[in-house]
């Protein structure tokens, strides 16, 4: 199978290097195209457009940064749209909102193409393993076509019905993420200021009720301050307001969310704050400095 692939951030290009080495040919595009250079040595080719991938490949899979970055790669001059048709599939892996997936779906299947949003829940280390939970909705047979790539991809697939409900679970999922980071924050501050080897607070953490993978891959760098980008802090931000304007949508109240992206109590919205120190490139658990800061000058 012949696949391309738009977008070679964090994801992508774990992603789009899993495919290769696993014996599919890929196509890759990106906007700054120095990065499709590594790529090419393992034996993809580069596509210099996103119409020029799409013409060129049976089925073609975007991962890009945020809302804004799909619709352009579909609607913008040489891109999917121009090349989308019959026999032809495109799968949307970003994280967006449903609304967003919806119009991208609207325009390839009016041009006889099919659509498969599957965002996917992971960082860098997932995806460079292999071990991505994938959320795919939208056309079935497109979603059986492309499990050949997926169980490469990823460690588990799902397939949620109609096209919005991919976008709506990632949502959900890195709502509780973000909300989960938050809390842990604070717990690891409120453990060193109160005389604790914050260690022993992760030890103690990971034989308990509240164990998980996240902690144990994230704690001991954030106590000592790494934040190298595994999920850029920008993009969770982005994904909690989405999450918000989703429980607006639904009529449901989340407070904890809320708490975690908006003015709260104790500090001033530890993601936007941290985005306003231009921490935003950072991997999302940065949002601890915003944390240490605010406790520092309490």
């Amino acid at each position: 199978m012949e696949v391309g692939f738009l977008g070679l951030g964090i994801m992508g290009k774990a992603m789009a290097m899993n495919l290769l080495k696993n014996g599919f040919k890929v196509t890759v595009w990106n906007r700054t195209l120095a990065k499709c250079e590594e790529l090419v040595e393992f034996g993809a080719t580069i596509g210099d457009t996103p119409a020029a991938v799409v013409k060129k490949c049976k089925i073609t899979v975007a991962i890009l940064s945020d809302p804004s970055a799909a619709l352009s790669v579909v609607f913008d001059k040489d891109g999917v749209l121009e090349q989308i048709g019959s026999g032809k599939g495109y799968i949307d892996m970003s994280t967006v909102d449903d609304d967003t997936s919806s119009k991208i779906h609207k325009a390839v299947t009016t041009k006889g193409g099919s659509f498969l949003e599957a965002p996917v829940s992971g960082s860098k280390k997932p995806a460079e393993d292999g071990q991505l939970v994938i959320l795919a909705a939208g056309d079935e047979a497109l979603y059986e076509e492309a499990i050949p790539a997926f169980d490469v991809l990823g460690k588990k697939s799902f397939f949620l019905g109609h096209v919005g409900n991919g976008a709506k679970m990632k949502l959900v999922v890195n709502m509780i993420m973000g909300s989960m980071m938050n809390a842990f924050s604070e717990g690891l501050v409120l453990a060193e200021r109160s005389g604790l080897n914050p260690h022993a607070l992760l030890d103690v953490l990971d034989l308990g009720g509240i164990a998980n993978p996240m902690f144990r891959l994230k704690g001991p760098t954030m106590i000592q301050n790494n934040y190298s980008p595994a999920f850029p802090l920008k993009h969770q931000q982005k994904d909690m307001r989405l999450a918000l304007a989703l429980g607006d949508e639904n009529a449901v109240s989340m407070p904890v969310a809320a708490a975690a992206n908006e003015v709260v109590y104790s500090y001033l919205n530890a993601f936007k704050k941290a985005r306003s120190m231009e921490l935003g490139d950072l991997d999302f658990s940065a949002v601890h400095e915003i944390v240490k800061i605010h406790k520092s000058s309490s």
